[in-house]
């Protein structure tokens, strides 16, 4: 059984959005200030920017695969199936435990009840809340996107009041001076504060419970982006402008420090609220893109069966969202979330670094059914200018948590080594990219026919009559220049035969429908079609000339051709087909496509995924 189809662009948003509001805007500022001063507003406007390659890369490969998983199935149709491996654990490791952060943060907020609460009493907390969002993620995506809405947008609300508040009472002496540790210290706290924008991509994950992923997600991460950007820069803005330096130096509550100072305990207690509530925002979204991962690499004989299955009644990854919300609780009980998220850190900046590597590769590899409906601007510039900021993102991270990740690595590989090598078949975009090096052609095309099938899906395309007769059809794929009689010589023999004609009675047929008018019906293009006798019969072949045909009194040679014959009982759908053709011609990089296409399979690919209107 499949996934539904129920996070609409306002869902998009809301899980994008509530990713990213948590600790960054409600425990790090404290902690930023006290490295580069009022830079940390600068420092927060430059993490920013460091997470577009990423947005666009993401982007890119999910409008193009809007698939369960997200960063691991990237990672994994691109690199292979060991470094997918790696990179499956590494997605559902840091999620899992950011979102456990966040639960345990909704623990600690209850300080405002009870303050003389146990940090077990936090960490029961952590975990009932823990069983309540995995009951939402059970039940219904659906659900846990409109719950996800209401949050997410109430928060929005408690946070502009705040800095609409706030801006009328900020004291200008507060930001001077500015920058008191240099400009390195702030390159320095943007690394810090980076991870902040990390939850924004976490919604490719779940692609393929999106409707329309070719709009929404793309516009639900732009919008997610620019709206939480621009509540970090102007709330930290504020924050700086209201509190005093040396209170806001390290403190772990700066948001709530900056409300008591403008409303006194009622502001202190209605930031508190929404610390609460980003959260649990953080925390929902969390369960959700965590989850995927298992399930993608299930799915994939990565991982057992078991738990790719979904619930018969609310079509969702059950048995996923169980084990992933176990492993969370665990996390919460037992040990130390604070020394594991720096790792989860490190993991997520390497994810990001493979996904735009997985960009690069998809592009590199010329695979004809690769087709993303957003490309990440200035390739291959932007990708490579993010890999070594990352890169230095990395060094700032300390030895610690990158040998934490590369002990992953080897959990991963080792995985993979004994138990998922022997149950995986599938060929990676890497190998195309080494086909092309070596001119060694691959036995297995399987990423061809799976991205295929994944554009029909995500296009909804249904295959008519014409499809139908393209997925049969013959063919003729010169390489060498020729002219038009000696190709419409062999099309004779190819149709005659599918056809039960006269090889000579139809090549005078052919002769004598370009005698009537030539059958060129703009540069480069030409459809020759005829009448048959008898009845119900229709054919296509498909010529591809990369020297061109020569037509009488053409001054250029025709490299694609629709070869059509028909008897005069399907003359209605002679019309359409001709139809059908004159949209699919006049699709944007349609020529490059077909000329592009390294097969016969894949010219016909071109036909059959292309965007026409269809009976």
């Amino acid at each position: 059984m499949g996934l539904k189809k129920e996070l609409r662009l306002l869902e998009v948003f809301a899980i994008a959005a509530g990713a990213m509001i948590s600790s960054g805007l409600f425990v790090l500022p404290g902690i930023a200030y006290a490295k580069s001063g009022p830079a940390m507003i600068l420092a927060y406007f430059l993490a920013s920017l460091l997470i577009i390659p990423s947005l666009f890369a993401k982007a890119e490969l999910a409008t193009a695969m809007p698939k369960s998983g997200g960063t691991y199935f990237y990672i994994e149709r691109s690199l292979g199936p060991a470094l997918g491996t790696f990179g499956g654990f590494a997605n559902w490791f840091s999620i899992s435990l950011k979102s456990a952060f966040a639960l345990v943060g909704i623990g600690a907020f209850a300080v405002l009840i009870k303050p003389d609460i146990s940090p077990m009493e936090i960490k029961l907390i952590a975990v009932g809340a823990c069983f309540v969002f995995t009951g939402f993620n059970i039940v219904s995506v659906k659900i846990t996107g409109k719950i996800q809405i209401v949050l997410v947008f109430f928060l929005i609300v408690l946070i502009t009041m705040y800095i609409g508040r706030g801006f009328i009472s900020t004291h200008p002496a507060n930001y001077t001076p500015f920058m008191p540790g240099g400009f390195w210290s702030v390159v320095s706290t943007a690394g810090l504060v980076f991870v902040s924008f990390g939850g924004l991509t976490k919604i490719a994950s779940v692609a393929e419970e999106i409707k329309n992923p070719r709009k929404n997600l793309t516009l639900g991460m732009m919008l997610a982006f620019f709206v939480v950007t621009l509540l970090y820069v102007l709330a930290t803005g504020v924050t700086v402008g209201i509190v005093n330096g040396q209170d806001l130096s390290g403190s772990l509550i700066p948001i709530s420090l900056g409300a008591s100072a403008i409303m006194g305990k009622a502001g202190y207690i209605a930031l508190a609220v929404a610390a609460i509530i980003a959260f649990i925002t953080t925390a929902n979204s969390g369960i959700m893109a965590a989850s995927r991962s298992p399930l993608a690499m299930s799915r994939d004989n990565l991982l057992p069966g078991f738990l790719s299955r979904v619930h018969g009644k609310f079509s969702t990854p059950h048995v996923s969202i169980l084990l992933t919300s176990i492993f969370m609780i665990g996390v919460i009980l037992f040990l130390s979330i604070e020394d594991l998220v720096k790792t989860a850190s490190t993991l997520m900046i390497i994810l990001f670094m493979m996904v735009n590597i997985s960009v690069i590769v998809m592009r590199e590899s010329k695979i004809q059914n690769y087709r993303p409906d957003f490309k990440v601007p200035m390739y291959p510039f932007l990708p490579a200018a993010a890999l070594t900021c990352y890169g230095f993102l990395l060094i700032e991270m300390g030895m610690v948590p990158l040998l934490s990740a590369a002990l992953f690595f080897v959990l991963g590989f080792l995985s993979y080594l004994f138990y998922s090598r022997r149950r995986v078949k599938r060929t990676a975009a890497i190998m195309h990219v080494v086909e092309r090096i070596t001119a060694k052609e691959l036995k297995s095309k399987t990423l061809e026919q799976e991205l295929k099938q994944i554009v029909l899906e995500r296009d909804e395309i249904v295959e008519d009559r014409f499809d139908c007769l393209v997925k049969q059809c013959e063919v003729l794929d010169l390489r060498e220049s020729t002219d038009i009689d000696t190709v419409l010589h062999r099309l004779s023999d190819i149709l005659a035969a599918r056809c039960g004609l006269d090889i000579d009675r139809l090549y005078s047929l052919f002769v004598e429908r370009e005698k009537q008018s030539c059958t060129v019906i703009k540069p480069g293009l030409a459809i020759p079609h005829v009448i048959i006798p008898g009845k119900d019969k229709f054919d296509i072949v498909l010529v591809r000339a990369d020297k061109g045909i020569i037509f009488p009194l053409q001054e250029e040679p025709v490299r694609t051709m629709f070869v059509l014959v028909g008897t005069v009982d399907g003359r209605n759908f002679h019309l359409r087909s001709l139809m059908s053709i004159a949209q699919i011609v006049q699709e944007p990089g349609f020529i490059k496509k077909w000329m592009g296409a390294r097969t016969a399979d894949e010219l016909k690919d071109v036909i059959l995924l292309s965007g026409r209107k269809r009976d």
